[in-house]
């Protein structure tokens, strides 16, 4: 019994993520996380000797503080409820369960924590950077990948997909003549974003490189074999790229784009065009580069007010500026 169980639960899983994969065109990422979260429930509901169809919410409130105690960020285990409800919703659509039993289980409450940016120098530094011990097209290749993902703010995936020239197959290009990337962003929407200068001349520089290695990939970036580089492979590029620069940070992509947008947005103050720049759907998720913005201005304040080493700070204050106390005027009583 036990054993059909479980193959009947194999079935619906293996079911659910063709489901997201072919239909609802979820990015291939997305999926391997999917199927990892559902790996998760199903171990939680074998160890319960529960089918996937059995379990309720009180098994999920169970796995969830399980998760949490076992030292799992809030963040982490909203992911994974978010994969098992998407789960549970398609059960009830097809009739196999009454009730989603994630639907009112929430995970642990969560900081904010600011994303992580380089300075302005710092971020000028690494592109700069001339890694002379590399091979002239590795180097003008990851001048060119940092040059991208600094100057147009690109998400790890746009990078990845662009490809050397427009197409009907292309998931995004550069138009070198308009100085502009054109890519495919976050629920397949596409955007065009501007392309500086220095970039255009790194990628000038990595097209002369890349026709030794270019075969039959369209791929923008490639390897030495000729085949797309993966996002893990740049990943791991940028990170040594960042520690020969003389970093004291790793730099992961997408600390190029956080980057890129607190620099856009302490120049211009123009949270609406950061927002298009970066292809965010909701203003909310740009308007967290105010608080990048306001941590800039608070180490400026720091460094440059007479009167700021005056102030008291207690702990957990770094990096926030008090206003100044406010002159309460005295009115004289009237008399008689």
């Amino acid at each position: 019994m036990k054993a059909a169980a479980s193959v009947d639960d194999a079935a619906l899983v293996q079911a659910y993520l063709a489901h997201v994969r072919v239909e609802k065109r979820l990015a291939t990422r997305t999926v391997e996380l999917y199927t990892l979260d559902l790996q998760r429930l199903s171990q939680h509901a074998s160890q319960a000797a529960l089918a996937l169809r059995e379990v309720h919410s009180a098994h999920i409130r169970r796995w969830v503080a399980q998760m949490h105690s076992a030292g799992r960020s809030a963040r982490g285990i909203a992911l994974i409820l978010s994969g098992w409800r998407g789960f549970y919703v398609w059960l009830g659509r097809q009739g196999l369960i009454d009730h989603n039993p994630v639907q009112d289980v929430r995970a642990p409450k969560a900081g904010k924590p600011l994303p992580k940016a380089l300075g302005v120098d710092e971020s000028v530094q690494l592109a700069s950077h001339v890694e002379e011990a590399d091979h002239p097209a590795l180097e003008a290749r990851d001048a060119c990948i940092t040059e991208l993902l600094y100057g147009c703010g690109l998400r790890i995936g746009e990078l990845v997909g662009l490809d050397v020239r427009a197409g009907v197959t292309a998931r995004g290009w550069i138009d070198a003549d308009a100085g502009e990337a054109h890519v495919l962003g976050k629920g397949s929407k596409r955007r065009s974003v501007p392309v500086g200068r220095a970039a255009l001349a790194a990628l000038e520089r990595w097209l002369v490189q890349r026709a030794a290695w270019a075969k039959d990939d369209p791929a923008l970036f490639i390897g030495s074999r000729g085949q797309r580089l993966t996002p893990q492979h740049i990943r791991v590029r940028l990170k040594r790229r960042s520690q020969l620069a003389g970093l004291a940070t790793p730099v992961h992509p997408h600390m190029l784009r956080h980057s890129f947008a607190s620099h856009v947005l302490q120049s211009s103050g123009d949270l609406r065009a950061v927002q298009e720049l970066l292809g965010h759907a909701s203003i909310s998720t740009t308007q967290v580069y105010t608080r990048l913005d306001f941590q800039h201005l608070a180490k400026v304040y720091d460094a440059a007010h007479p009167r700021a080493l005056a102030r008291g700070r207690g702990a957990g204050d770094e990096g926030m500026v008090s206003p100044p106390p406010v002159a309460v005027p005295v009115v004289p009583k009237p008399k008689g």
